[in-house]
């Protein structure tokens, strides 16, 4: 792989690793805020622990560690190999699957970045307690999916074995 292909792996994942690591950071705070509420019942903690459970399952598992963390790494180390200017430039939304995917890799990523942008508007009008207790569940989530995306990366950069996810670059169908 050329500098400029190893450069675009690690743009393409550090950008993606970036947009996972802000949303962390900035919901831990509501985390927190939840948490130091005098009034935080035992009951609410206890939804809080079952809906961090189902986010850790549904979000963290299922989606990142399957499908999405994967795929960044796929896409990204398939740009690394074939650089173009626009895709080095452009590396973290191609390794995301923003930009020169599938139809349907396309659709689903756009979908899912204003189905989150709406998501987190609703989320913000949410009074605390309760913002924090489902932000929590949010940021195990998230946290999962980075960790998901730092051990794929490391796997593939140590071993040169990538993830056996598609791609789904257009070519693919």
């Amino acid at each position: 792989m050329s500098w400029l292909g190893r450069f675009a792996v690690l743009w393409g994942i550090g950008g993606a690793a970036a947009v996972l690591l802000e949303p962390i950071a900035r919901l831990s705070t509501q985390v927190l805020t939840a948490f130091r509420d005098p009034a935080l019942t035992w009951w609410q903690v206890a939804i809080a622990l079952v809906w961090t459970a189902v986010m850790a399952g549904s979000e963290g598992y299922r989606a990142f560690q399957l499908g999405f963390s994967p795929r960044i790494v796929v896409r990204a180390f398939h740009l690394g190999r074939h650089p173009t200017w626009w895709g080095v430039l452009l590396a973290p939304m191609f390794a995301i699957g923003l930009i020169h995917a599938t139809r349907r890799r396309l659709i689903t990523s756009w979908s899912l970045v204003v189905f989150i942008r709406v998501l987190v508007q609703v989320v913000r009008a949410v009074e605390q307690p309760w913002r924090g207790l489902i932000d929590l569940g949010v940021v195990v989530g998230l946290a999962w999916g980075l960790v998901a995306l730092v051990v794929f990366w490391a796997r593939a950069a140590l071993t040169g074995r990538l993830p056996t996810v598609s791609a789904d670059l257009p070519s693919q169908g």
